[in-house]
């Protein structure tokens, strides 16, 4: 398969399993059902399945169709997700709620708990910064934003904070690299020793890093990056090993663009946590989105 599906035909053959027919499906997106079972055709050639079964009764989901409509309900969700935090970035300074956030909580975890604090506060809107880790705090320490979400081993200095979830850092190579194809589990000190492709000075995966490395002899970086994409990007073109947060390389790694290097005697894990203004207690929206970030 060369070519992802698109979201409207995802969207249609979802709305045939849930609402019973074709045609139903056809009337709630508004076009006429030729044209929806052409759509429906064009996924199915596409994806090299049958997920329609058509008899004179009507047309309704065959066993491969239910699966594939399961997993386009997930796709489709994610892409509302993704809707909704691109639109907190948008609104920026006009929100009425103000939120800092380091890059892989960013990417990885507010969308979802921004979709459920819309769901729950329809009426306010929601600015979203995405910054490292450092900026964060210093945008939550100066009042710029209310609540701030960060990464680290430590809680930056002159902030309340909670912990809303726990990451582990992990080394990643291209398929390639020999490492790809070690027997044994990477010492710490071997890690520490090699160059590597690293975030840059300031993020709380670097910050995690640095402080694994604290007593380690260690390799100046042979590349540090700006973003979890771009530190991805080098590792699997072959510049280096790198080291990012499980969330940033689950789907690389599942993929194969990636192959996760097993590690013995080096801590890389960390908190997650949300950070505000220390003596300030959270109210109102703040509150509300701190509460749902919290939930298990």
């Amino acid at each position: 398969m060369t070519e992802l599906p698109d979201l409207a035909s995802l969207k249609l053959l979802v709305d045939v399993g849930e609402l019973g027919s074709l045609g139903q499906a056809a009337r709630a997106a508004g076009i006429a059902q030729p044209s929806a079972s052409k759509r429906i055709a064009r996924l199915e050639r596409r994806l090299g399945l049958p997920l329609i079964e058509r008899t004179p009764r009507g047309s309704t989901l065959t066993s491969e169709g239910k699966m594939v409509a399961d997993w386009a309900a997930q796709v489709l969700a994610a892409a509302e997700e993704l809707v909704r935090a691109v639109a907190a970035v948008r609104r920026g300074g006009a929100a009425h709620l103000r939120v800092a956030a380091s890059m892989t909580v960013a990417e990885y975890l507010v969308p979802r708990w921004l979709g459920e604090f819309q769901n729950r506060e329809p009426a306010v809107p929601v600015g979203l910064d995405v910054v490292n880790s450092a900026d964060v705090a210093a945008r939550v320490s100066s009042g710029e934003v209310e609540l701030g979400f960060v990464e680290g081993p430590s809680v930056p200095a002159g902030l309340d904070s909670r912990v809303v979830g726990t990451d582990r850092l992990v080394v990643v190579v291209a398929p390639g690299h020999p490492w790809a194809r070690r027997r044994t589990a990477l010492r710490g000190a071997e890690l520490a020793a090699t160059p590597l492709v690293v975030r840059e000075p300031g993020s709380g995966t670097r910050e995690t890093l640095d402080v694994a490395f604290a007593d380690l002899h260690r390799a100046s970086p042979r590349l540090e990056l700006g973003s979890n994409s771009a530190v991805k990007g080098a590792a699997q073109a072959g510049a280096a090993p790198a080291v990012l947060s499980r969330y940033a390389v689950e789907a690389d790694v599942a993929t194969g663009r990636l192959v996760e290097v097993p590690l013995a005697g080096l801590n890389l894990m960390r908190s997650l946590r949300a950070v505000w203004r220390r003596g300030r207690p959270l109210t109102g929206p703040a509150a509300t989105l701190l509460a749902i970030a919290s939930r298990p």
